[in-house]
């Protein structure tokens, strides 16, 4: 199997729990400086609640505290070297340069040490910018509202990529349509911390092929034989 990474979409619909989509967006975007494969990147976020949902956002960013992996209190580490460093600070100054507002963050964290970036979240980002449509891996939010859940849909699904999404919604009806339509491997809802290891793990698109985890990834290595028997 192949595992090729991601570029998630992150979908808050204007009839979610705010509090818990603010704690699966913490999780999905922020655990190891979002450096896996399943963080979220893309965040897709209905005009109706932008404000409030990014107002939530912040006040939770707020209380991370960064530094050494080892040292007390200490809740998001560095990135995994000074090249993503110089990489972030790229896309956040051409996203802002396209007219994305840089809410809180946006650079890099010197005073700690080469590999460190501030937790960023940056509203009304160009669905073109470059921030916007490659892995960012590393721990900036990139926020663009939509009315639509067709609209929401098809942005999500505008991607190369096709690993993780997640949504957020009280809606059970739409959490199967939409789950349904997302062109990916896996889908989180109203959480942000989806893999395990008896869950099967792979995507679609440029994301790879096959699966790992649960009894699916055990079929990457087995062969399948046919046995026609006349007794």
């Amino acid at each position: 199997s192949l595992e090729l990474g991601g570029n998630a979409s992150f979908i808050v619909f204007d009839d979610a729990d705010l509090d818990v989509a603010v704690s699966a967006a913490m999780s999905s975007k922020f655990r190891n400086a979002g450096q896996t494969c399943v963080c979220s990147d893309r965040f897709l976020v209905h005009k109706s609640v932008e404000e409030e949902f990014v107002a939530k956002l912040v006040e939770k960013v707020g209380q991370l505290k960064i530094g050494h992996g080892l040292e007390d209190g200490v809740t998001m580490g560095p990135v995994i070297s000074n090249v993503p460093v110089k990489n972030l600070s790229k896309k956040v100054e051409a996203a802002i340069s396209e007219g994305a507002t840089c809410v809180v963050g946006g650079s890099p964290l010197s005073n700690l040490g080469p590999n460190y970036f501030e937790p960023t979240i940056l509203t009304n980002v160009d669905t073109k910018s470059l921030i916007w449509c490659t892995e960012t891996f590393g721990p900036v939010v990139s926020v663009h509202t939509f009315d639509t859940e067709d609209e929401a849909v098809a942005m999500a699904n505008a991607s190369p990529v096709g690993l993780a999404s997640y949504i957020c919604t009280s809606d059970v009806s739409r959490i199967f349509r939409v789950s349904t339509a997302l062109e990916c491997g896996l889908v989180g809802v109203n959480e942000g911390i989806i893999s395990s290891a008896s869950a099967p793990f792979g995507g679609v698109k440029e994301s790879g092929l096959g699966k790992e985890g649960s009894a699916l990834g055990i079929k990457e290595y087995l062969n399948t034989k046919y046995v026609f028997l006349n007794c």
